[in-house]
């Protein structure tokens, strides 16, 4: 029965898909070292479960030998004594085999656990560690997965691939060895029957193992439906196109393709298994066949406990033997799995701390000077050209420009999200690539168009920014940031969840605890990237509230649509193409009659006008 099961199992998963047999990875020395270097740590541990394995494989092959003499000295020979001390040795070493086998699991599951910790830490801390480009540029469920379904799969490489190549060739050539010397005949029989029945099984298993992708290939398009058509925009956009029958007739015939292919591969495995029943009875008969011809004409000291020993070993070399010759799918997916894993862990780390890097004794005043910048996502693709102004400390500058004129680029440049291509930014006269990350980013607050807030409380978001801030600061800092009053009209006040990425919260709402969590780090320098572009007339008053006197009593840089923010601003710098085209204050630049004008007078009055009628 256990071979049975053996090769049962085979028929799923044991096959490889045309885009695996296509992207095969090169096994090479390295690769294996570099896989191997993850095992050294553990290497008492690794020999510990090899001697495990070794000794289960030897003992879950005796009682197959024992019951030869069971039979022999016991039954036939009459032997009482004998057939106890048997019997019991028997059950002594399948207790002992299992409960070595428990052992041998619990210490490979620690080792692979153990291996899965680390690697997870070192790809996380390798994460954090990438620039903005990295997660601009490759999709985030492929990051998810590396850090979690792939690594994840190693486990299963160590615990199943690498322990079963040792366990079934081990069980393997102890079976062999024991029956060699049972009977070299029969053995040879044995052995050359064993690979004929590996050919029903891949035929049935690979029939299967179609079935089944066609099945799972259909179950991803029924949870494609469900997905878009019983979410809250989705449903409502069926119900507003009145395509309830058409949706309907797309789930009910992807729903009935699915029971037809799962019908299938219930009745493809009924078949299978009819035939591997019968196949594998094949064996056994043939063995007792020829082993009663030696016993009744040719050689008398064959013994019936001989023949039962040797078609017990025979059951127990299948399920290695298929194992093996199906490992081959094992390996190449494991190796494609460490491959992808390495992959990220190889990606360079382009923005990281120089040997060295400078933090400064004195407190930073937040001057930022661009000199000469230019900038490129893409190499053929100049995002900025040639950027040069200075921000002396206490002084504001506003930066104003059509949409995707880099704006935002230039802002970014300056925490080192990205580093320059080309000439340097400097913050308090250091050039940012020579000063210390921390320090860098510990000193620039900066308040995004697009809040992102924890799923937690009012309180853990702004302790986000400073862990051990009193309750008199987290107050002071909702004060200045105009949203105080909305929190303490909360029953719970400070401990009032958010929701997920802050949905509890209004646009505007969410916007003030942003601006409340950056004054919590007090950074030397405030950036504010379009913070009020989103919002409506009221709400983006009163984070104008809010602003305004930050403006005027630190150093910033504001992005804004808003007339009143830019006219507070000490200069206006005016971007189109990725270049400083005007720069100076709001009077001069209108009477230039250049962009800047035509931003006036197509944006900012409106504005203007939008927040006169409503009083804002």
């Amino acid at each position: 029965m256990s071979m049975g099961r053996g090769m049962g199992q085979m028929s799923r998963g044991s096959f490889l898909t045309e885009e695996e047999k296509s992207s095969k990875p090169k096994v090479t020395k390295e690769l294996l070292v570099r896989i191997f270097s993850y095992l050294k740590p553990y290497w008492k541990q690794m020999i510990l479960v090899l001697i495990c394995i070794i000794a289960s494989s030897l003992m879950s092959v005796l009682p197959s030998v024992l019951t030869g003499r069971i039979i022999d000295e016991g039954l036939i020979g009459r032997n009482l004594n004998a057939l106890i001390k048997l019997i019991l040795l028997s059950l002594g070493v399948t207790l002992g085999a299992n409960l070595i086998g428990v052992l041998e699991s619990y210490l490979n599951s620690w080792v692979a656990q153990h291996i899965t910790f680390d690697m997870r830490n070192a790809m996380y801390r390798h994460l954090e560690q990438m620039s903005q480009s990295f997660f601009t540029s490759n999709n985030q469920g492929d990051i998810i997965t590396r850090m979690t379904s792939d690594i994840g799969g190693v486990q299963q490489v160590i615990t199943n691939t690498f322990t079963s190549i040792l366990s079934n060739s081990i069980t393997l050539i102890v079976a062999l060895i024991a029956m060699y010397q049972k009977n070299w005949l029969l053995a040879t029989i044995g052995i050359l029957i064993v690979p004929l029945f590996t050919i029903p099984t891949r035929s049935a298993g690979k029939t299967r193992w179609e079935i089944t992708r066609s099945a799972q290939e259909c179950n991803d398009e029924i949870n494609g439906i469900l997905n878009e058509t019983l979410s809250v925009s989705g449903q409502l956009l069926v119900k507003l196109f009145g395509k309830e029958d058409h949706e309907y007739e797309k789930y009910e015939k992807a729903n009935r393709k699915m029971i037809e292919l799962n019908i299938k591969e219930g009745m493809a495995g009924r078949w299978f298994r009819v035939v591997l029943n019968t196949f594998t009875s094949i064996g056994p008969m043939l063995l007792y066949l020829v082993g009663g011809l030696l016993i009744m004409k040719y050689d008398s000291t064959v013994t019936v406990g001989d023949i039962t020993v040797l078609v017990s070993l025979l059951g127990r070399m299948y399920g290695p033997v298929n194992s093996l010759l199906n490992i081959q799918v094992d390996w190449i997916r494991s190796m494609a799995l460490f491959t992808r894993i390495f992959e990220y862990f190889d990606m360079p780390v382009d923005i990281q701390n120089r040997e060295n890097a400078l933090i400064p004794s004195v407190p930073a005043q937040g001057e930022v000077e661009f000199r000469h910048v230019a900038f490129a996502y893409e190499k053929d693709r100049m995002i900025l050209k040639d950027i040069n102004f200075t921000l002396k400390s206490g002084d504001c500058v506003a930066i104003v420009g059509p949409s995707g004129a880099g704006k935002s680029t230039i802002i970014n440049l300056i925490p080192r999200l990205y580093d320059v291509n080309d000439g340097a930014v400097l913050f308090d006269g250091n050039d940012v690539r020579d000063l210390d990350l921390h320090y860098l980013r510990q000193n620039i607050g900066v308040v995004t168009q697009d809040t992102y807030l924890f799923n937690g409380t009012i309180r853990e978001n702004l302790l986000y920014a400073k862990s051990d801030a009193t309750e008199e600061e987290l107050i002071d800092a909702c004060k200045k940031a105009n949203i105080y009053d909305f929190i303490e009209k909360q029953p719970e006040r400070f401990e009032a969840m958010v929701g997920n990425r802050g949905l509890k919260l209004s646009g505007g709402e969410k916007q003030r605890l942003s601006i409340a969590r950056v004054l919590l780090k007090d950074p030397a320098l405030l950036i504010f990237d379009e913070a009020t572009s989103a919002l409506d007339s009221i709400s983006e008053a009163k984070i104008q509230e809010a602003i305004d006197p930050l403006v005027e009593s630190r150093t910033s840089i504001l992005i804004a649509h808003r007339l009143s923010t830019i006219l507070a601003a000490d200069e206006i710098l005016v971007i189109k193409d990725g270049t400083i085209v005007e720069r100076g204050q709001h009077e001069d630049l209108v009477k230039n009659g250049g962009v800047y004008a035509e931003l006036y007078e197509t944006q900012f009055m409106k504005t203007a006008k939008k927040d006169s009628a409503s009083g804002a």
